[in-house]
């Protein structure tokens, strides 16, 4: 039988309206880099060429969005764009209760009020920055129990993302079921990679946590991107719908916080959305949502912004959108590690995790290896990336320290429907033009620091 050659993929979309990009000298970086303090997230958009910062809220709408964004009802109360949203969530999550937010930290500020008592320990497959603050500001203390592959670069488990049930049930066993209000399980794990959980990972946490009278509640962000590796690794689910897959998921849950500026293809939104069983728990979050976002129909939302996210929702779900929007995140992938760029294996969802330590070994971690790796990237080419390490870790509550993870990843995040192929070969061209010259590369120290989710204002300087 003859062999098959593998077919090449291409965008499902065309382009209707573009974006001029500006163009930058060597000169021009430099001086934008150091007024910035090193810190990608200081940089100016207009200073930035291919901006691979991060993928919320940068994503492109459709004509279908921009078309519902027409409709936008922007009644104070009872808008029907809240109404197609909940509709939407019904169908698709499953959820019964919906109560929308003007991004996922408001979803996540709301749960953690709501559930978390001092003293509580919130287990989770590795941290997120703002889900762990919330959780820390509420009194709890967060814990990871993500396997341990997860924290191994080289590592090629097809579900990093899982829960580890005996590091689960040690903690229980320690603090006690009581002291656990919930496990907050993220799909696909940012920190990690983009990394996935698996269906049957997921209905083994469900069934240790009902065990024990343990909520668990989804950070739904990634949520579709983790339905299509479980499509695609989990044979049982091979001939299943992306739909179909996200539903089975979301059944295992009780809850989950979501930043629609990610899946759902806007530019702001969010929401907590509750099963059917957790009345009392969305009736505090309705009232609660009244002080802190807005009215329980618009939540810190226009009418308009619900409506893009409703069919943000649709478009998601499909097939052919979402093995395209993997697929340029695998392209890229495979040139890096065709060409020896230390990355995160297997490739994740929403980006590319370039492996600082092994990209720039020369350097401690205190000397910032991840963020002058961001650094030199933008300087070489004006893409601007950004750090998921040491800065990012913070410091220990307890005792003021530095946190050191195990990973010191900068990520290239791919914003969906924004960049071409071409794109992707000038970002990976880029990453391997500064491998090149690593051995000369110096790292950086911090010379400010603010009191919350540091990696977002921190300020450096290089190191003489």
């Amino acid at each position: 039988m003859e062999k098959l050659k593998k077919r090449s993929w291409a965008e499902p979309f065309k382009i209707k309206t573009v974006e001029l990009l500006k163009m930058t000298t060597r000169e021009e970086r430099e001086r934008a880099l150091k007024e910035s303090g090193y810190n990608t997230f200081l940089l100016k958009s207009e200073d930035v060429y291919i901006d691979l910062l991060t993928d919320s809220g940068t994503n492109a709408m459709s004509d279908y969005q921009w078309a519902g964004m027409m409709l936008g009802d922007e009644a104070y109360a009872g808008s029907k764009n809240f109404y197609n949203l909940e509709a939407r969530v019904q169908q698709f999550y499953g959820y019964k209760y919906l109560v929308p937010t003007h991004q996922g930290r408001g979803a996540e500020h709301m749960i953690s009020k709501i559930l978390i008592k001092p003293g509580d320990f919130i287990p989770g497959n590795m941290y997120f920055t703002t889900t762990r603050l919330h959780q820390e500001l509420a009194g709890g203390t967060f814990v990871d129990v993500i396997i341990d592959e997860a924290h191994d670069p080289t590592s090629l488990h097809p579900f990093k993302g899982n829960v580890d049930l005996q590091k689960l049930e040690n903690l229980v066993k320690k603090v006690g079921a009581k002291k656990i209000p919930y496990i907050s399980v993220a799909g696909t794990v940012n920190m990690a990679g983009g990394q996935p959980v698996s269906m049957e990972n997921l209905r083994q946490v469900r069934e240790f946590c009902k065990k024990h009278g343990i909520r668990v509640i989804l950070d739904a962000t990634r949520l579709i991107e983790n339905a299509y590796f479980i499509k695609t690794r989990e044979k049982e689910f091979e001939n299943k719908s992306i739909a179909e897959v996200l539903l089975e998921m979301c059944s295992y849950s009780d809850g989950c916080t979501m930043s629609g500026k990610k899946d759902l293809l806007v530019n702001i939104g969010g929401f907590l959305a509750l099963a059917e069983h957790e009345r009392e728990v969305f009736e505090e979050a309705r009232n609660m949502v009244v002080v802190y976002e807005g009215l329980h129909t618009y939540g810190g939302l226009a009418g308009r912004d619900m409506e893009a996210m409703a069919r943000g929702i649709e478009e998601a779900v499909n097939l052919d959108h979402i093995r395209a929007r993997i697929g340029q995140i695998e392209y890229v992938g495979e040139k890096l590690e065709s060409i020896g760029i230390p990355i995160v294996m297997p490739v994740g969802g929403h980006a590319i995790f370039l492996d600082a330590k092994r990209f720039l070994p020369q350097l401690k971690q205190i000397e910032y290896p991840a963020q002058t790796l961001a650094s030199e990237i933008y300087l070489d080419s004006g893409i601007r990336s950004m750090e998921r390490g040491i800065v990012s870790a913070g410091r220990n509550k307890e005792t003021g320290d530095h946190n050191f993870p195990k990973l010191e990843l900068v990520r290239l995040t791919f914003p969906r429907r924004v960049y071409t192929q071409a794109h992707c070969d000038v970002t990976a061209e880029a990453v391997e033009a500064v491998y090149e010259k690593r051995n000369s590369i110096k790292g950086l120290k911090m010379v400010y620091e603010p009191k919350y989710l540091r990696f977002f204002q921190a300020r450096f300087e290089k190191l003489a």
